[in-house]
């Protein structure tokens, strides 16, 4: 009676959770260490895709022309300029503007060290780029060897933004060319460059001696206003040539995101580190769950023996699991917020604590505390009242 009067006012799972402190606190450590894991590595796997999408969703445009063996800006496939000017005269299309794109390397000016930077050339009357700061730098654009730095990028190619308040225009080189920074703009880092700087198509031709004038890498097309984008684009691609695909900004984008999930280890490595985390967690929680049960196999059976089904004290176990996952969440949650800040002031890449990604990870806490506990429930279900009375 006082076992059945005590179960009525007090939850037993919950019980069960806090009757062991050392075991409760081992869980709730091994559970936040899985979390994050799971945070981190989702962490950095969306930041390669949003670091790497950033160039994208800042271009101006409705509708962007492609080579259709292009997969990243880092590994640019070029096409035809002329491509570019058909589009032109398709109805729909206002106008049209090109964009080039290289790999340079940009020496420090205070330590005279070398660092590969992302190179994009554009046509200064009509910037391809919808920053601000690139539309109020177009005139010093026009000017030969004139080029705008990301001060968003790693504060190895310098203290630029600084240097560049005291002198105006800043003397630099870049792919061993005397050059000019006429201007500063906000893009960002990613995994693939650690930098930008943004010139002149005319600049960029004299910085890449080996391009082409006629070759182009991204083609951006501006359409009329009240133009229905979906048909412009059909249009498009039945009008011209299959040696260029016309894409949206979202199609753009995604094309991008598919190069860095699947054509390179990285995305691999970050997915593969999340599974990692799941199954520590699965294997924490089982051994906390399996030696709780193991402890207290004889009340279990004395439960059994008072009319208490197997199915109720499987469900006990599945809300210790649950307890767990929650509480074991909150410290692994918070924990990771600290850390994503560390990351992001370490390595410039966009890394916040998102809503869909902390209901990820709560999902995936939550699977695997109650997988554990179900792995578990074999030794509860062995749980016998005539070993008990024996």
């Amino acid at each position: 009676m006082m076992f059945q009067k005590l179960w009525r006012k007090t939850p037993l799972a919950w019980l069960q959770v806090k009757r062991e402190k050392n075991r409760l606190a081992v869980a709730l450590a091994g559970i936040a260490f899985a979390d994050i894991l799971m945070f981190v590595q989702l962490g950095f796997k969306d930041a390669l895709y949003d670091a790497s999408v950033k160039p994208h969703y800042a271009l101006e445009g409705d509708l962007f022309m492609i080579n259709p063996q292009f997969e990243t800006l880092f590994q640019v496939k070029s096409f035809q300029r002329d491509r570019l000017f058909q589009a032109r005269a398709i109805p729909g299309v206002e106008s049209v503007s090109s964009l080039l794109i290289g790999t340079g390397q940009w020496r420090n000016p205070e330590t005279r060290m070398t660092r590969p930077i992302l190179v994009f050339g554009l046509d200064p009357a009509r910037p391809a780029f919808q920053l601000p700061e690139i539309h109020q730098s177009a005139d010093a654009l026009k000017m030969l060897n004139r080029v705008v730095y990301d001060q968003a990028g790693r504060p190895e190619y310098g203290n630029i933004a600084e240097l560049f308040q005291q002198t105006n225009p800043l003397p630099i080189q870049l792919n061993d060319l005397d050059v000019r920074v006429a201007g500063i703009f906000t893009l960002g880092a990613s995994f693939a460059a650690d930098g930008n700087v943004i010139a002149s198509d005319s600049t960029f031709l004299r910085l890449f001696p080996t391009r082409q004038a006629n070759q182009i890498d991204v083609g951006l097309i501006h359409l009329s206003p009240g133009t229905d984008i979906a048909e412009v684009q059909a249009t498009l691609r039945a009008s011209l040539p299959n040696d260029v695909s016309i894409l949206t900004i979202d199609e753009f984008a995604e094309r991008e995101k598919i190069y860095w999930g699947n054509s390179t280890p990285i995305g691999f490595i970050f997915g593969f580190g999340t599974i990692i985390g799941f199954i520590v967690g699965i294997v924490i929680v089982y051994q906390i769950l399996y030696s709780d049960v193991s402890d207290h196999l004889a009340e279990y059976a004395t439960l059994k023996a008072m009319g208490y089904s197997d199915r109720y004290l499987v469900s006990v176990l599945i809300q210790e699991a649950l307890i767990l996952a929650v509480l074991g969440f909150i410290p692994g949650s918070i924990l990771s917020l600290g850390l994503y800040h560390l990351a992001q002031t370490a390595t410039l890449l966009p890394i916040v604590m998102t809503v869909n990604r902390s209901i990820t990870v709560f999902s995936l806490t939550v699977t695997m505390c109650v997988f554990s506990g179900a792995i578990a429930m074999r030794k509860l279900q062995a749980a016998d009242p005539a070993d008990v009375f024996s």
